[in-house]
């Protein structure tokens, strides 16, 4: 999958739309207790997010591949 755009939801949600046309929600909220993701339950910090396309990541370091967000992902 290639990540073409992502839209901050609430509650730690991110819209994510795909190449082909498809959207889903992707709930970040689970990654929250894992150390590389802690910095994120700072909202600030939470919306500071990039796109690589086949991956995104987090000023603090934090990432999550295309393959993870497709497959963990609700489609819209």
């Amino acid at each position: 999958m290639i990540i073409t755009k992502i839209e901050l939801e609430k509650n730690y949600c991110l819209s994510v739309f795909a190449e082909d046309g498809r959207v889903g929600l992707f709930d970040v909220s689970p990654y929250l207790k894992s150390e590389a993701f802690a910095e994120l339950i700072n909202v600030d910090n939470f919306t500071k997010i990039k796109n690589f396309k086949y991956f995104i990541e987090w000023d603090c370091g934090a990432d999550l591949s295309a393959d993870t967000i497709e497959a963990e992902w609700t489609i819209a």
